[in-house]
């Protein structure tokens, strides 16, 4: 199959190259060329991301780029939509002139977290322009393009210290740079979702005709703090580094966009197609570590 990925330079980014570069003729593009298998296109920019789409010709669009943080999206929201939602139009309308399947990638953070869980029918009710921008996304991919997959994700972790922005990265930095405390919060719950597990299901999925909106994260309901703990545990430091619970006060300064207290979702579609490929969320942070942090924190990693 002939696979286009656009916004293909970040942290999924580089596990969809991964995995799906075994199985199929696959163009990768993104703004930002930071990985010699990148190739340069803006999709904000329709004429640029057309001819490149219509230059290969592919047999599957995958749309992945999107900002994804939170402040940045509050303090600049006509960048937000128009990367986060516009481009996505874009999309559906290659995916429906050229008759072919698309992939869009949402969020856990379209749900206000007044429920514990989410199954892949439960309402969203977006709190912010990130969520928001990314919510608007999946009603465009689902009203225009009558074969679609729209996946989301949970709290992203995944490519490593040279293209991971997300939480476990921060907690590594923070780890490289002597830190004996961990300050974490404990009231935001979620589910972990590791690049490489979602990669690996979303091609699987691409090969059926299960065409639909699903939830996929790794299994295991549980929290940020707990996160912390078990990255402590997988890299053998409880005895130099704690872990302190705080309440998200203690960051409001720094991180004051609304987040939801849970976004923790259910893959209740893909287990009931036998779909559901996603481990549980301490088995693969096992592995991102073993993977991708060897060296990293006494400085002899490679790269």
């Amino acid at each position: 199959m002939k696979v286009y990925v656009a916004g293909c330079g970040g942290m999924l980014g580089e596990a969809v190259h991964k995995v799906f570069s075994k199985k199929h003729d696959v163009l990768c593009t993104d703004i930002d060329v930071n990985a010699d298998w990148l190739s340069h296109c803006d999709f904000r920019d329709f004429d640029q991301y057309k001819a490149s789409v219509e230059g290969f010709e592919p047999d599957l669009l995958i749309h992945l780029g999107a900002h994804t943080g939170l402040e940045y999206c509050e303090e600049n929201p006509d960048d937000a939509y128009r990367t986060n939602t516009l481009s996505v139009e874009h999309a559906a309308t290659f995916a429906v002139s050229h008759g072919i399947p698309l992939v869009y990638i949402s969020t856990a953070g379209i749900f206000d977290g007044q429920q514990l869980t989410y199954d892949d029918w439960d309402q969203p009710n977006p709190l912010g322009v990130y969520a928001r921008s990314k919510y608007l996304g999946e009603h465009i991919v689902e009203k225009r393009v009558p074969k679609h997959y729209i996946f989301r994700a949970g709290w992203m972790m995944g490519g490593g210290p040279a293209k991971d922005k997300k939480f476990i990265s921060k907690m590594m930095k923070q780890i490289k740079a002597g830190s004996t405390d961990l300050k974490v919060v404990d009231d935001k719950l979620g589910t972990p979702t590791y690049t490489v597990d979602f990669a690996t299901n979303m091609e699987a999925m691409i090969n059926t005709e299960f065409y639909g909106l699903y939830n996929m994260v790794c299994g295991g309901e549980t929290g940020r703090f707990e996160v912390a703990e078990e990255l402590v545990r997988v890299l053998g430091l409880e005895d130099r580094i704690s872990v302190s619970a705080v309440s998200s006060d203690y960051f409001a300064k720094e991180y004051f966009a609304a987040r939801p207290p849970s976004e923790r979702l259910i893959n209740y579609k893909l287990n009931l197609r036998d779909m559901n490929l996603m481990r549980d969320w301490k088995i693969s942070l096992q592995e991102y570590v073993d993977d991708y942090y060897q060296g990293y924190l006494d400085g002899t990693a490679n790269g």
